[in-house]
């Protein structure tokens, strides 16, 4: 995860932020309708939904179009009808790979998946092969430069979060998936900037790879974030930062 997370902080300095809007927008707004319809349009009601628009309105999405994608989703609105669904495999290094989908064709999206991880030389695998590596935790990513880290510490902890760490210049901080919304609410009434916030798969041990194994591993996420049908993509690959800017520079 944390290699990962690296790989796209280089891209992003790379490349233009609106490169992939079209893209990006179209998995959010696949997001804020699936959490409508599970638990309905009232933001304030629904964790879910309130988590999908807060991390549109930080993408800049319109608010038409996010009104119009919690009316798809509560049926105000006719739509696509999305179903929820994860593949798991290995990358070329070994690497365990998770894929959370949404799909109006799971047929189709299990075939494109599969061809991906082929092509990279990995492999799908059957349910349950690598899902027991990983577990769901709230992640909420800070920059040091919003706080003191004993200030959050004792923000974050008393708020019901698990642990504070220092990662690359941020701080993360880890919560059980029912004390995320809890500890994002405490910081944001604290005046504290969140960079990102989500609940995802974390892994519990960090598989570390280098040379063309790292590579290659690196290219198969990459293609699988970047699907249409793929809104996350959890690895528990670990690369060094020297390592990730040698790769960056190639």
């Amino acid at each position: 995860m944390s290699g990962h997370s690296k790989w796209s902080t280089i891209k992003h300095k790379k490349a233009a932020k609106d490169a992939k809007r079209g893209k990006l927008f179209t998995k959010l707004i696949k997001e804020i309708t699936v959490a409508a319809k599970l638990g309905g349009g009232d933001i304030n009601a629904n964790p879910r939904l309130r988590t999908a628009v807060l991390t549109a309105r930080q993408n800049s999405m319109p608010t038409d179009n996010i009104d119009r994608a919690i009316k798809k989703g509560t049926g105000e609105l006719e739509g696509v009808t999305y179903e929820e669904v994860t593949y798991e495999g290995y990358g070329p290094g070994g690497a365990a790979v998770l894929v959370m989908a949404m799909t109006d064709n799971r047929n189709r999206t299990v075939a494109e998946i599969r061809r991906l991880f082929t092509k990279h030389s990995g492999s799908m695998g059957e349910a349950g092969c690598v899902a027991w590596m990983f577990h769901k935790k709230g992640v909420i990513t800070v920059a040091k430069q919003q706080v003191d880290e004993d200030r959050l510490m004792e923000l974050s902890l008393e708020a019901g979060a698990d642990d504070v760490a220092e990662e690359d210049g941020t701080y993360q901080v880890t919560t059980a998936p029912d004390a995320f919304e809890a500890v994002k609410d405490a910081l944001e009434k604290a005046k504290i900037g969140i960079a990102s916030a989500a609940v995802s798969m974390v892994p519990q041990n960090m598989l570390s790879l280098t040379g063309t194994p790292a590579e290659n591993t690196l290219k198969l996420l990459d293609e699988l974030e970047d699907h249409d049908d793929v809104q996350e993509v959890a690895s528990n690959i670990d690369i060094s930062q020297e390592e990730l800017e040698r790769l960056s520079a190639a």
